[in-house]
């Protein structure tokens, strides 16, 4: 579940020490934006643009899996709004509760992972089954905690069931429920494979928790084959039996793995060795077809010991190939690899969205990249970038476009792309590079989806994988006039990295064709007789698996016979022919990551693939889960139907196929007002508030579109034991994000004057109102955003009796009303898995406070802060350099610090502030202790830092203070109770130099999400 691109990195900039903008910043949709909906009984599809016929299709599917896909768990989840998001190119899908509803991107993805279903059927299968999750939590504890926090009361009552679970379970609900799903395709579970074949036979406490030096399975992966091995061996309601244990009471240490105990006999530990072993011997019976001749690794990649990829070889010259290197100690990078040892880093990409290929052509390369709107983070672009290899020279091709996997033709001049628009249309687009100019797009009547396309050498003919809901094929065409020709039957095979060389197409591929065919009726155009199209019967195989391996297989073009080119134990990726014909390169996979390999390219090596493929290998989980699916098979028929409602003569059809559940049926649609649905209460009673710092009773409201928030609700303080109630406001559905606090409580505190103490009991009053323009400005490898903010706020104060009041509180007769103004912005180079600190880049923030009204306390202040990030002297090691200044008109009233002041000092407030810093961070060690079930720590790291300031104060005399602080931070990255998201705290040392003395002070927990 991915969140593009920068909430964490906007949010750095955009507080207001004056207690506003509790409400954080969501990506919205552009406001021009005209919403539908589509009502079903159990679910409300929101959609804009275009998309009408999918949204359609979507909420039938939803329909079609309602009750077969939470049979097994024992629910029957209450009806929810789904949100069609098709204004980005990000390939993504989620379910929340915080406010309880989904969100499906409806860009396919062009990798291994789509497999032969449909992206949005995919996704309504996989989220589908979080919605089924989220409704368990609806008993025992949880339904007692409903009434007090609303739907927040199913993330507190699922806080100890391990997300693996959750993906886990969902990943084998898709692979139950369709002909494809990541159970079915080996590229999923490969780098588990890799572990348990190099004999990596990992703790489970390293295995849920994650690693920073070794390749750990992710929840998906782990969680797909723990529950499936339960399902399999212990029943298919295993998990409904668990979660009614783990639900009656869960608020204890490791109360999950007792219920599963009381359940199966197993803790998660026992379930995790179980599986895993079975997993082992399985794996280790595949066969390795004899005859190919060996591989060799391009000396330029050394042996890590750090998890290190190398993937997607591309051939510059006989000698030479470029690749894209990633890792836990790098971020993305082209590197150029040689036979004599030699890797040179090409260039660094930036917010990229690597379809699982590069393309070189001509002496450039081309790969796309994300591209957020700097405002509505929901409108994300694909641009295509082309890097001229011989000058470095970057240039964007298809501003604001939608392109996926593109390729460039032999003389570099011109690119095929694949390109998804709002409407969910799939087309092929030809487009000239020079000068950034759309040739043609092809026609698309089917609307099959079209994946990582490759110029033939001639650079007039085009081959790509094609898919639509029955399967699979590889497929020749002339762009100038649409003919094509397919070279494979369709099949249910998840074919992939079409790459032509001389009469044949290699590709991968974990299954090969057999059977005897069948005739369907699918009209397509074929043939490469220009202008010819002809429609015809076509003959449809079935196919088999050997589970567990991708290789690459190559296909005639002219006689359409079929050959294993590789046989890889764990599998082989992304052929690549080398200029003179003789060798092929290739990734294959290893625990340590994925190399490149070459080896001759003969065909007289190749082995000519019969009609079956042997079956040595049973297939572990997939079809057994299918099974035991009282609904599965019927429900994974209808997902594979074409969506007749579609096609011209789609009633006709389902008349003739009798599909009642296929038909083209169309539910209501109406208009839908984000501004009609603007609240949208989803928590109540105790809840958390937005800024996440206190916990109140009152509610919590956002909308679907993410347009609305507000929060009100009724506070306690502890320290001086009075109340307070708050009411937030945030609307985000404009360019400004306009926001509004009211907050009026109690004061309970004391001064000593004169001698004596004073004490008093008062209220305050306080408005805070303004807008502030969050900018995302990403657009390479260096995260930028730039934010700036206008408030005003008026504070009130009731009852005040003391004889004085403190320079920084309003005064009893003397109320503030105040304006600020910041200004910010940051642009920092993205830091590694392994990364500590910036090592590149820089920030900067203004803030101007005054109080210009005349009426009131009068107050002024203006500061400025900027800092510089360098690379330390060491890999991950960082230096910050940190410089502000602050001058302000103190004579009524004290504004909060806008600059940071010395580490182990109270804040001064003084007239005039300058201030500096020098910070070394740098990481200790990536480890892997672990105390029990208890604790798992990851890295531990240090800080070494110096702090200056002086402050001069005008006030009566010329006063002047000088401070003189250094010190060191320590801290530790671990995970309690097993839970995957660590949390990374310490201790901090300061020594005051300007009185000779020490601080100690505990830093506190922070997420590293």
């Amino acid at each position: 579940m991915r969140r593009l691109l920068l909430p964490g990195l906007l949010s750095l900039f955009c507080t207001v020490p004056v207690r506003a903008q509790s409400l954080p910043v969501l990506p919205q949709n552009p406001p021009a934006l005209r919403w539908h909906e589509v009502r079903t009984p159990h679910f409300r599809v929101l959609y804009a643009g275009g998309i009408d016929s999918a949204a359609q299709r979507t909420a039938s599917r939803l329909e079609t899996v309602h009750g077969p896909a939470a049979a097994s768990l024992g629910v029957s989840p209450r009806p929810i709004a789904v949100v069609l998001q098709n204004q980005t190119t990000v390939s993504n899908g989620f379910v929340t509760f915080l406010p309880r509803h989904a969100e499906f991107f409806t860009t396919p993805e062009q990798g291994q992972g789509l497999g032969t279903v449909d992206w949005l059927d995919g996704l309504v299968v996989h989220e589908y089954r979080h919605v089924v999750q989220f409704e368990k939590a609806r008993q025992g504890v949880g339904r007692v905690l409903g009434p007090l926090l609303g739907d927040g009361a199913l993330g507190v009552a699922a806080v100890g069931v391990p997300q693996w679970f959750f993906e886990g379970d969902a990943v084998g609900n898709e692979t139950a429920f369709t002909s494809s799903g990541r159970g079915r395709i080996p590229n999923f579970n490969i780098g588990l494979r890799a572990n348990l074949r190099a004999g990596r036979h990992y703790s489970y406490q390293k295995a849920v928790n994650g690693s920073l030096r070794d390749q750990v399975p992710d929840w998906y992966v782990l969680g797909y084959f723990l529950t499936s091995y339960a399902k399999v061996h212990y029943g298919q309601d295993v998990w409904d039996r668990v979660l009614d244990r783990y639900y009656r009471f869960p608020f204890y240490p490791f109360s999950f793995s007792n219920a599963l105990r009381r359940t199966t006999g197993l803790r998660v530990e026992d379930l995790y060795a179980l599986t895993m072993h079975e997993l082992d011997s399985a794996w280790r019976k595949q066969p390795r077809l004899a005859g190919q001749p060996p591989v060799r690794e391009l000396s330029g990649q050394p042996e890590a010991k750090i998890f290190t990829e190398y993937q997607y070889p591309q051939y510059l010259t006989d000698s030479t190939i470029l690749a894209l290197k990633t890792g836990l100690d790098d971020i993305p990078q082209l590197v150029q690899l040689g036979h004599q040892g030699q890797q040179k880093k090409v260039f660094t990409l930036g917010q990229q969205n690597i379809p699982e290929m590069l393309s070189v052509g001509g002496g450039r390369a081309v790969w796309p990249e994300f591209r957020q709107h700097p405002r509505w983070g929901q409108q994300v672009y694909s641009e295509l970038k082309v890097l001229d290899l011989s000058t470095g020279k970057l240039r964007r091709i298809g501003k604001g476009g939608r392109y996926a996997a593109a390729a460039l033709s032999s003389d570099g001049r011109r690119l095929v792309a694949v390109r998804t628009d709002e409407s969910y249309h799939h087309a092929l687009v030809v487009l000239d590079v020079d000068n950034d100019q759309v040739i043609s797009v092809l026609p698309n009547p089917y609307n099959h989806l079209y994946q990582q396309p490759r110029w033939l050498p001639d650079g007039r003919i085009v081959t790509v994988a094609l898919k639509k809901n029955t399967g699979k094929t590889l497929q020749i065409l002339d762009p100038a006039t649409g003919a094509a020709q397919n070279l494979l039957p369709w099949a249910n095979v998840n074919l992939t990295n079409p790459q032509p060389w001389g009469e044949y197409v290699l590709y991968n591929s974990p299954q090969m064709l057999t059977g005897p065919p069948h005739v369907g009726a699918q009209p397509e155009s074929v043939g490469m007789e220009e202008g010819e199209v002809r429609s015809e019967k076509v003959e449809v195989f079935e196919s088999e698996s050997l589970p567990g391996v991708d290789n690459i297989y190559a296909v005639s073009v002219k006689t359409g016979s079929t050959y294993q080119v590789t046989s890889q134990r764990l599998g082989a990726y992304h052929a690549a022919p080398s200029p003179d014909g003789r060798t092929l390169a290739f990734h294959d996979y290893r625990a340590t990551g994925a190399r490149i390999v070459e080896m001759p390219l003969n065909p007289t090596d190749w082995k000519l693939v019969h009609d079956r493929w042997p079956q040595d290998t049973p297939d572990l989980y997939a079809t057994r889960l299918a099974a035991a699916e009282p609904e599965g098979r019927r429900v994974a028929n209808l997902l594979d139907m074409p969506y007749l409602a579609d096609l011209p003569n789609g009633p006709q059809l389902a008349q003739l196929l009798k599909l009642p559940e296929a038909a083209a049926l169309r539910y209501e649609v109406r208009r839908y007002s984000p501004l009609k649905h603007a609240f949208n209460l989803f928590s109540y009673g105790v809840v958390q508030s937005p800024s996440g710092n206190a916990v109140s009773v009152g509610l919590r409201s956002q909308d679907f579109l993410n347009t609305t928030q507000a929060f009100a609700g009724v506070g306690y303080d502890q320290t001086e034991r009075t109340f307070s109630a708050t009411g937030a406001f945030s609307y985000q559905g404009r360019f400004p994000v306009l926001d509004a606090d009211v907050t009026y409580g109690g004061r309970d505190a004391g001064i000593v004057y004169q001698g004596k103490t004073y004490r008093d009991q008062w209220q305050y009053a306080r408005v805070t109102a303004g807008l502030r323009l969050p900018l995302n400005l990403t657009h390479s490898r260096f995260l930028q955003a730039l934010s700036l903010g206008t408030y005003f706020l008026h504070e009130q104060v009731y009852d005040y009796n003391l004889p004085v009041r403190k320079a920084t509180e309003t005064g009893p007769n003397t109320p503030l009303n105040a304006l600020q103004t910041t200004l910010s912005y940051v642009k920092q180079r993205k830091l590694p898995a392994r990364g500590v600190a910036p090592t590149l880049g820089y920030t900067f923030l203004g803030t101007w406070r005054t109080t210009p009204f005349g009426t009131g306390l009068a107050a002024r202040q203006w500061a400025a802060q900027g800092s510089i990030f360098l690379p330390g002297l060491a890999s991950h090691h960082a230096i910050r350099v940190r410089a502000g200044y602050q001058w302000q008109d103190q004579a009524q009233y004290q504004f909060a610090p806008a600059v940071s002041f010395p580490r182990g000092e109270g804040y001064t407030n003084f007239d005039r502030l300058r201030v500096a810093s020098l910070d070394y961070n740098l990481p200790l060690a990536y480890t892997h202790w672990a105390l029990g079930r208890w604790l798992y720590v990851q890295r531990l790291r240090a800080a070494v830092f110096a702090d200056f300031a002086q402050g001069n104060d005008f006030r009566g005399a010329d006063y002047q203070y000088r401070y003189r602080n250094a010190g060191m931070d320590a801290l530790v990255l671990f995970n309690v109770l097993r839970l995957r998201t660590p949390v990374e705290a310490g201790v901090r040392v300061v020594y005051r130099g300007a009185v000779g003395t020490w601080v100690v002070e505990p830093l506190a927990f922070s997420l590293r999400l």
